[in-house]
């Protein structure tokens, strides 16, 4: 079941959802069923791997496959703060949202995030097939307190525009969902804790 404005605001203040910074009930980002989400000033354009003429495969279903160490190894820092940055036609950046979400895995609470129909309209998209956020991401069971976890965006460029992107513009929006039951254990992958650097 996919909870209302009202429902996620209500279960905010109940500490069963972390949304740091939460905007204002009167804000626009709020919709019916969905918060829009804002760009972090961080991210990682992936850079071309090899020089002219090379043939590189990675291979994801090897047992040494790190998206992590690769994304560390071919994408560098830069800052879309300001003017912005430009994301060429045809292009993926790595982003994150400038809120923090934290899902107790207690809470029976999961989400998606998805696109905005605005920015898909001109070819603009914020995730690959990767829009699940399991109960337990951004939580740390260690630190109660812990204002939860970024959101990692794949941003790509699949129209022939220019499209420049900036830290604050609404990027994506996120839909909360109820769980039926609590779940075994929290998620605990690689990506539970997210962030630039």
């Amino acid at each position: 079941m996919i909870l209302s404005d009202r429902e996620v605001r209500a279960a905010i203040q109940r500490k069963v959802i972390w949304v740091a910074p939460s905007p204002p009930a009167n804000d626009k980002r709020w919709s019916a069923t969905t918060l829009d989400l804002t760009l972090d000033a961080e991210i990682r354009p992936w850079q071309p791997v090899g020089g002219a003429g090379a043939d590189v495969t990675i291979d994801p279903a090897s047992p040494e496959f790190n998206s992590n160490e690769l994304i560390r190894l071919l994408t560098q820092p830069q800052s879309c703060e300001g003017e912005g940055y430009v994301l060429q036609p045809n292009t993926l950046v790595l982003g994150w949202t400038l809120e923090r979400i934290k899902l107790p895995n207690g809470s029976r609470i999961g989400a998606r995030v998805e696109g905005k129909s605005s920015l898909a309209r001109i070819g603009l998209g914020i995730h690959i097939t990767a829009p699940t956020i399991h109960p337990g991401f951004g939580e740390k069971p260690s630190d109660p307190d812990f204002p939860g976890s970024q959101i990692r965006l794949e941003i790509w460029n699949i129209s022939p525009l220019k499209i420049r992107i900036k830290r604050g513009m609404p990027i994506c929006q996120i839909i909360f969902e109820e769980v039926h039951g609590i779940p075994e254990g929290p998620y605990t992958g690689q990506f539970a804790i997210q962030g630039p650097g």
